[in-house]
């Protein structure tokens, strides 16, 4: 494995682990994790790659190793997160940005925020959520003041071990190699809530339990459209054939084009043989999708 090394980068008073790959001289590519997911879990990727890059790849705010604010969390943090991060790295430099899912969501909105300085985008399955209604706030609101007084808390494992047992069942494109990896930096050593409803220690999510509450701001889906309406960049649609996503987009006939029709330059790729953690699942496929897009031949 292409060995990584830690920064970290105080923003606004939390401080963000980021994950490098590469020679700081060379092109640099920002590699963006979905929720509940890592920096690390890009290694697969990294391991695939031909050219030479100086990857970014940040753990966000309450994720991995960076600092976890143990209260709820609020979507727009992250953009301001992002732009923190491409100031410190790439101040100057065209932007390369890759994002899976919520990673690809906040990619999507940062081109269309800030449209001149973003060059290419690739986003595996960060399409964005499920469209809500005005009539769904009223129980969203109540469930966000349920959860204030009674927190969320992670599935507790006995080892890592279960839980990559766990990964391996809900990923049936997942290697047993790869699920190893991945319970060593997407768990840690902590307290969860056992089957029967008991707080244990043992092995949980490497996220802040924070993360699973309900936001109380329904999510806008018009919003996101006019914000990508101003994209100027290529960008390339990733999906996975068996994933999730696709089925959940299929019970909203024209949802996926509609958002589709809001980009300028848009093309579509299908994985096959690829649940929702693509870059999981075929991570050579990622690789080269990636190196059709951002190298400079």
């Amino acid at each position: 494995m292409r060995p990584s090394r830690s920064d970290y980068l105080d923003c606004r008073g939390v401080r963000l682990h980021i994950r490098c790959w590469g020679d700081r001289q060379q092109p640099t590519l920002f590699l963006l994790h979905g929720w509940m997911d890592v920096s690390a879990s890009w290694q697969f990727v990294v391991d695939e790659l031909a050219d030479d890059w100086h990857i970014i790849a940040p753990d966000w705010r309450g994720f991995g190793l960076s600092q976890w604010l143990h209260r709820p969390y609020f979507f727009a943090e992250h953009l301001g997160d992002l732009e923190a991060i491409i100031q410190h790295y790439a101040p100057n430099e065209p932007l390369r940005l890759v994002g899976h899912s919520m990673g690809g969501i906040l990619a999507g909105l940062y081109a269309g925020l800030r449209p001149a300085r973003v060059a290419r985008l690739l986003s595996l399955e960060g399409f964005g959520i499920a469209p809500t209604q005005p009539a769904m706030a009223p129980a969203r609101y109540r469930q966000w003041l349920d959860e204030l007084q009674s927190p969320p808390r992670m599935h507790v494992y006995p080892d890592r071990t279960a839980f990559a047992r766990r990964l391996l069942k809900s990923d049936p494109y997942l290697s047993a190699e790869r699920a190893a990896f991945l319970s060593n930096h997407l768990a840690r050593i902590g307290e969860g809530r056992s089957k029967a409803g008991h707080l244990q220690h043992g092995v949980v999510w490497n996220g802040d339990p924070w993360h699973k509450a309900s936001s109380p701001y329904l999510f806008r889906l018009e919003e996101s459209m006019a914000i990508w309406r101003q994209i100027t960049c290529p960008v390339h649609w990733v999906a996975g054939r068996q994933s999730w996503v696709v089925r959940d987009f299929a019970q909203r006939p024209g949802d996926w084009a509609a958002r589709q029709a809001c980009f300028a330059d848009l093309r579509e790729s299908w994985i096959e043989q690829s649940d929702h953690m693509l870059h999981h699942d075929q991570p050579a496929q990622i690789a080269h999708l990636i190196e059709q897009d951002f190298s400079p031949a």
